[in-house]
């Protein structure tokens, strides 16, 4: 199976958001290989930051999910190699 390191840049508009976000990222946890999230409170709002190793397939999966989620944006960055 051939994967792909990726950065999921995840924004999230609202603390409602938090349970299902964490959820995600839960069910495909064995991908993760780390994350960061900030809380910028002076916009409402919280960024995250996820690398992952997965099939281009599930990283894919990963972010449409993410973005389906309301007050939600997510994009990935894939690497070359």
């Amino acid at each position: 199976m051939n994967t792909r390191v990726a950065l999921l840049g995840i924004i999230a508009e609202s603390v409602d958001a938090s349970e299902k976000i964490n959820e995600i990222l839960h069910e495909y946890q064995e991908y993760i290989v780390g994350r960061m999230g900030v809380p910028y409170r002076s916009r409402d709002m919280f960024i995250i930051s996820v690398i992952v190793d997965a099939p281009e397939d599930v990283i894919s999966a990963i972010s449409g999910k993410m973005g389906m989620v309301e007050s939600v944006t997510a994009k990935a960055i894939y690497s070359k190699a």
